[in-house]
């Protein structure tokens, strides 16, 4: 007659316990017992307890298991939950991008130093020219003007981009200068240059593009808005501006730097360049300064490798 096996004493029990997570008994596809641990490792030990039929102490078991999992004891640890790109926004959910550039202390090291290294490559590239005969082209949004708050309040009403919203947030003016822009644009005309921006907010929204670029002290000589809603690139209004005809209203400049977020910010370059070699970057760091913006970009469009 088989003997029936008897329950774990609590002294055994302990004993097992102090070992490590309770294990229990699951029966493998090869058709053969294994023992997996209460936080899931395999552990086959030979510890008393996987002897033992779970059903023989159910509640002891749960919270024995609880117990071997546990951390052991110190300080609290409060967790959040991980933004994910994609997910519908909350108030608690801002995409991970807009909060990077809203609230990463990266995000302000970045600007501030790619702005010092553009005033010392733009007082390299500015030696020996003539006060007045060269200029500077920066464009607007993520490069000198900080929009991310529209971005996150975009994102708090679960809502997507639209000219509505975002021509009354360009009217009101609020967007701050992003770190470093005032003071390059300042050092360039103290250089004897000129600052244009080339900007693609439409030319109605010039106006108050201006008036926000004046109150945040980023210092311009012009700024030229896009004027045909069909075409997004800037290189037609680089070659006003170096030529001095409209829409640019200056006199025919060199120009000796482009600075910008979009790589369309830069003549003739499009999102085709990043599968080209290093040396179709060579101009990056020197005639070409580009700064960081994961919220939005002509890259969306390119298909993952």
């Amino acid at each position: 007659m088989r003997r029936r096996q008897e329950p774990a004493r609590p002294s055994q029990f302990l004993r097992a316990l102090a070992r490590g997570p309770i294990a229990r008994p699951v029966v493998h596809e090869s058709g053969q017992w294994r023992t997996y641990d209460s936080c899931g490792a395999d552990t086959n030990s030979d510890n008393p307890i996987l002897m033992m039929r779970s059903s023989s102490f159910p509640a002891v078991f749960v919270v024995a298991s609880a117990l071997a999992c546990a951390p052991a004891a110190g300080p609290a640890v409060t967790t959040t939950s991980t933004p994910v790109m994609g997910r519908t926004a909350s108030a608690d959910t801002i995409p991970a991008s807009v909060r990077w550039y809203r609230a990463s202390a990266e995000q302000r090291a970045i600007y501030l130093q790619t702005y010092r290294l553009a005033t010392a490559a733009l007082e390299r590239r500015a030696a020996g020219l003539a006060s007045g005969s060269w200029a500077v082209i920066l464009d607007a949004d993520e490069t000198v003007l900080d929009n991310s708050p529209y971005q996150q309040d975009v994102s708090r009403r679960r809502a997507v981009f639209d000219s509505a919203t975002w021509n009354a947030w360009v009217r009101r003016g609020a967007a701050r200068a992003l770190p470093g822009a005032p003071e390059f644009t300042r050092r360039a005309h103290e250089l004897g240059g000129r600052v244009v921006i080339v900007t693609n907010r439409d030319d109605a929204l010039c106006e108050a593009t201006r008036a926000n670029l004046q109150r945040v002290a980023i210092a311009v000589d012009a700024v030229l808005c896009k004027t045909d809603p069909s075409n997004s690139y800037k290189d037609v209004r680089f070659e006003a501006v170096a030529a001095g005809t409209p829409p640019s209203t200056l006199p025919p400049l060199r120009v000796v730097m482009w600075v910008g977020d979009n790589i369309q910010d830069f003549p003739r370059l499009r999102q085709d360049i990043r599968t080209a070699s290093d040396s179709a970057f060579a101009e990056f760091g020197d005639r070409f300064i580009v700064l960081p913006n994961p919220m939005y970009g002509s890259w969306e469009r390119n298909v993952l490798p």
